[in-house]
């Protein structure tokens, strides 16, 4: 019995943490966001593309998908390679991340050039590739508009050549680790019961 108690506390937890609880995101509450976001010189195309995302919140959480194309790494000039000045970024993004509960779900390295391209210029290499979750519209935007986040960010733009980032929702139900965790614990529960 104690054990059922420990991993429903457990799971409860998690489940918790995980999901979004709150409520989508007001016109004025964006409106604040996109103020902060504006002060920091955002071009007008990217800006109306956030805004439209932004008034548009369900509530849910979405996956970022990410295509990376990292600079070259020029021995010749010293300092820090790309990787080094990525890790950087990644030291202020790991905690905030997973603090909302926000983490890769696929992460690769890309080895060879697109095969399928057309419509768009320099999209023949992209060095890497991410899916990154968000528990929500509004965590990304508490991570993004913290003023930790604006010095960090500069490495990023430092490492990379070029990137495209979207925002898809939808479709991951299937991999949601909430119904993974709550089959393992159900499992581990029953093989208890078992042995006693």
């Amino acid at each position: 019995m104690m054990r059922w108690v420990v991993l429903i506390v457990v799971y409860v937890t998690i489940f918790f943490w995980y999901t979004n609880f709150e409520s989508p995101l007001t016109r004025a509450e964006a409106d604040s966001y996109l103020t902060l976001i504006r002060e920091r010189g955002v071009d007008q195309e990217r800006l109306a593309a956030l805004t439209r995302f932004l008034y548009d919140d369900d509530g849910d959480d979405f996956v970022m998908v990410n295509l990376i194309d990292m600079r070259q790494e020029d021995p010749t000039k010293g300092g820090e390679t790309p990787s080094q000045l990525l890790d950087r970024y990644m030291e202020y993004m790991w905690p905030s991340l997973i603090l909302r509960a926000c983490h890769p779900v696929v992460f690769s390295q890309g080895n060879f050039e697109a095969l399928d391209i057309w419509g768009i210029d320099g999209a023949q290499k992209w060095s890497r590739f991410a899916l990154m979750r968000y528990r929500s519209r509004r965590d990304m935007l508490e991570i993004s508009t913290d003023p930790r986040f604006e010095g960090s960010h500069n490495f990023k733009i430092a490492a990379m050549h070029k990137t495209v980032a979207f925002p898809v929702a939808g479709g991951f139900g299937y991999s949601d680790p909430r119904w993974i965790l709550a089959a393992v614990f159900l499992v581990l529960g029953l093989l208890r019961r078992r042995r006693d």
